[in-house]
């Protein structure tokens, strides 16, 4: 199993327990860079593989295959675990990682371990209050959202389709022993509640 694991915007102290137990036990521990090098440090030795900050996409599928083409068999019967900072899950280099493993070893299970990001570390750091909803952008144009607290998941799913989106992942109470995850649109329930979360992506 190759796992994306989140270390978090930087302070060693950031880390979450899984992500320091899961780089613990790892057979390889692999890093896309010296500072997520030093926050492995304490509990692995890790191995920094190279992804270029480009924009030729050509050059960078190459990377991430050939990255891909490395991790694979020792994925497929040990864990591995590739440390990045931030969420794997966000904006991330593993995004990609994965992206390409799937494509080319699905026989390979991937998975990720969440890790604070920089939306939530930078309203940490300079005191921001977000309690209402608010846009994050790249600059890129935007082929996800994230509805929370879906009541009425069905009715927000109807408005978005109206918008271009047309895939749907329902989640309730995540984490929990009651944790419900739903990628069927038409097992999708009527009703959800505080704790439900629409994310919605346009293919």
């Amino acid at each position: 199993m190759l796992v994306g694991v989140g270390l978090g915007p930087g302070d060693p102290e950031l880390l979450t327990l899984k992500a320091v137990e899961t780089l613990k036990r790892a057979h390889k521990v692999y890093v896309p860079g010296r500072l997520a090098a030093e926050l492995v440090a304490p509990y692995a030795e890790a191995e920094i593989l190279e992804f270029p900050m480009l924009t030729d996409y050509e050059v960078l599928n190459a990377v991430w295959k050939k990255n891909a083409d490395m991790l694979a068999d020792e994925s497929k019967d040990n864990l591995v675990a590739f440390g990045l900072i931030g969420d794997p899950n966000f904006f991330s280099t593993f995004t990609h990682l994965k992206r390409v493993m799937n494509k080319f070893y699905p026989g390979v299970e991937t998975a990720t371990i969440p890790g604070i990001s920089s939306i939530t570390s930078f309203a940490a750091q300079t005191g921001s209050e977000v309690d209402s909803s608010f846009e994050v952008s790249d600059g890129s144009d935007s082929k996800f959202r994230v509805r929370l607290k879906a009541s009425k998941p069905l009715e927000i799913i109807e408005s978005y389709e109206k918008e271009g989106f047309d895939k749907f992942t329902f989640c309730e109470r995540l984490f929990s022993d009651r944790e419900v995850i739903i990628t069927e649109r038409d097992k999708i329930p009527e009703k959800g509640n505080y704790f439900s979360i629409v994310f919605a992506e346009k293919e």
